[in-house]
């Protein structure tokens, strides 16, 4: 069933109190969860699309599912031209890592992050591309698609398979703040191998900004030597207060990955020329 707004004036508790019934009997954690991604997602297209119109869909079932699409800029547009980056892609890049807004005096640039990891499954689609997190799988994606104005955002969640809130926020927090992130590493490859230093800048970028970085190489084929001297000496040293923490290698990412770390970590005159 779909809802048609018109964006000037909107707003998401209203929106929310109007259609919640529309999803059907569900327990207090998936309650919590829709209403928590719903009004995030809403506010974010109200705030943010420069568009005039806001459609609201919503399907009940296995998964129950929203989708806010609206006529905007669309998300990627918006996040490169007012960071100044080179493409859409590197805007849906640098939006998978967290803490990324375009309007700091107003939103921490959490919400799409933690959206991200409440539910089964979230995609947002605009300006040609598609972003994919697959929570049942553990697993993300970057997709070419149609083009479309504005973005559409979806969320799904399995009624009553979901972890509270609480459990999420807390993964990612310490002391109550948004102190780690986990960084999809194919996100940023051409292809299944990352080589070059660029990538690896390309990956780091902004990444000061936390404590502790999971950075997540599952489905990576391999990694270069200066690929990986960039992220685990060069920037490490950079960035000794933030902990560097790689996951899921295979084992020739995980030889090379040691062998720098070991590399720096040795005395000087055992290092090679």
């Amino acid at each position: 069933m779909g809802f048609l707004y018109s964006r000037a004036g909107l707003e998401e508790d209203r929106v929310w109190s109007q259609l919640e019934g529309k999803f059907g009997n569900r327990d207090t954690n998936d309650d919590r969860i829709l209403h928590y991604a719903f009004t995030e997602l809403l506010n974010n297209a109200i705030e943010h699309s420069q568009g005039s119109r806001i459609r609201v869909l919503i399907e009940k079932g296995m998964p129950l599912a929203f989708e806010i699409d609206d006529d905007g800029v669309g998300i990627f547009e918006l996040i490169r031209s007012s960071l100044h980056l080179p493409s859409h892609l590197v805007a849906l890049q640098e939006l998978s890592k967290g803490k990324l807004t375009t309007s700091p005096e107003k939103h921490s640039g959490e919400g799409i992050f933690f959206v991200s990891k409440a539910g089964a499954r979230f995609e947002v689609e605009s300006n040609g591309l598609k972003w994919l997190v697959d929570n049942t799988i553990l697993d993300q994606g970057i997709f070419s698609s149609p083009g479309r104005k504005g973005t559409r955002a979806r969320f799904e969640l399995v009624p009553g398979r979901n972890r509270p809130l609480e459990d999420i926020f807390a993964e990612y927090t310490s002391e109550f703040r948004f102190t780690r992130t986990r960084t999809v590493v194919k996100l940023f490859a051409h292809g299944v191998n990352l080589v070059s230093r660029s990538e690896a800048r390309r990956l780091l970028n902004g990444l000061e900004k936390f404590s502790e970085i999971i950075l997540d190489f599952n489905r990576v084929a391999g990694v270069g030597q200066g690929f990986v001297d960039e992220i685990f000496r060069v920037w490490a040293r950079q960035h000794p207060e933030v902990e560097l923490i790689p996951t899921n290698m295979n084992a020739p990412i995980e030889f090379m990955v040691q062998r720098v770390i070991a590399v720096d970590s040795a005395p000087t005159r055992d290092r090679p020329l």
